[in-house]
């Protein structure tokens, strides 16, 4: 009898971050700029910044089907957002999403050009009525201002003269999702919980879409230590704009609620209505492991979640048009928008 040899199978093949030249060095640009900005003594020269940070006005005009005008309200705060109204829609009523930028809470606007862009794909694609709420920034203005603002803006909304002067188009206040990237996924899911507690007239927050949420923690996970010198995100970074965010005066502590949700010092949320919740990962963000804690920690308490994974993109991928895997995650929002829109009508 011959002796048969029987080769190993070879180990499967690691994933790669899968990004083109031209996204690679435009991420290279935003982390060299963004580190320039950052000064020792915590503040941000926001004049240099300026050079690289380029806006979009509004436009009345419909640009690739979409229409948008600004609407303040307070200029004291500079507490304003951007409305985006698709013109190519059959819907009677549209759902209102209401979207928090990134940026670590430090940086970018409604109106800068990738967020502009990306909220009118959102507008358009949906469909849907989307809301793009310019926050105060840290250092200048630290937590909990952001989170502040973005409440008060779902309470404008909720004032039927208010939301009938500003959105200009019916939509239907009820169907209403709160969407962020980064910080603005942070912001997604407090302001989220702050509502559940909330006695709304007309408004409902039913769904929740946290693209790559800013969550931290004392700990140092593995992706953040594998992953570091990966685009936008380095511990370097985060370590800063968590001291940029917190209050001064309190003992640093990035076991903080506001930043380690799932932490020690975690709120409970098993007794609150919390609405179902998308998470997108990805696999080359070194933030990877606290949105994954983020996700399983939602799901001990009982809630609602679905996790959406891209191994082989990093953070911010998909404010990036040329990526398919940014034009698959617009569509994926849009399937768990109408799923869950359709769950909520059906309990009514």
């Amino acid at each position: 009898m011959e002796k048969t040899t029987v080769k190993p199978s070879p180990p499967p093949s690691q994933p790669t971050l899968n990004l083109p030249w031209k996204t690679r060095l435009l991420l290279s640009i935003i982390s060299t700029a963004t580190d320039a900005a950052c000064r020792k003594n915590g503040t941000v020269n926001r004049r240099l910044l300026n050079l690289v940070d380029f806006r979009a006005p509004s436009s009345s005009k419909s640009t690739n089907g979409v229409t948008s005008h600004d609407v303040v309200i307070d200029p004291i705060r500079n507490l304003w957002f951007r409305t985006y109204i698709p013109t190519n829609h059959t819907h009677s009523d549209l759902p209102v999403i209401v979207f928090f930028h990134g940026g670590g809470f430090v940086f970018l606007a409604p109106d800068v050009v990738a967020y502009d862009a990306v909220c009118r794909r959102f507008a358009r694609k949906l469909p849907a009525v989307v809301v793009s709420v310019n926050y105060r920034l840290a250092p200048e203005h630290r937590y909990p201002a952001q989170h502040e603002d973005c409440f008060d803006v779902l309470k404008f909304l909720d004032d039927e003269e208010n939301w009938l002067r500003s959105l200009k188009v019916n939509v239907d206040l009820r169907r209403c999702f709160l969407v962020g990237d980064s910080a603005g996924g942070n912001l997604a899911h407090h302001v989220t919980q702050q509502a559940s507690e909330f006695k709304f007239r007309r408004l409902k927050v039913i769904g929740v879409v946290a693209i790559q949420p800013f969550f931290g923690g004392e700990d140092r996970t593995e992706s953040e230590i594998r992953l570091e010198g990966t685009p936008i995100v380095s511990l370097k970074r985060t370590d800063w704009t968590w001291k940029a965010f917190l209050p001064q005066g309190e003992e640093f502590n990035r076991d903080h609620p506001i930043i380690n949700v799932s932490g020690p010092n975690a709120v409970d949320i098993s007794k609150i209505d919390f609405p179902p919740t998308m998470v997108v990962v990805a696999g080359f963000d070194a933030l990877h492991d606290w949105q994954k804690r983020y996700y399983d920690w939602m799901k001990k308490s009982g809630k609602e979640v679905y996790l959406y994974e891209y191994p082989t993109m990093c953070h911010a991928f998909y404010i990036f048009p040329e990526l398919p895997e940014s034009r698959q995650l617009i569509d994926q929002v849009k399937e768990f928008v109408r799923s869950v829109s359709i769950q909520y009508s059906t309990m009514m």
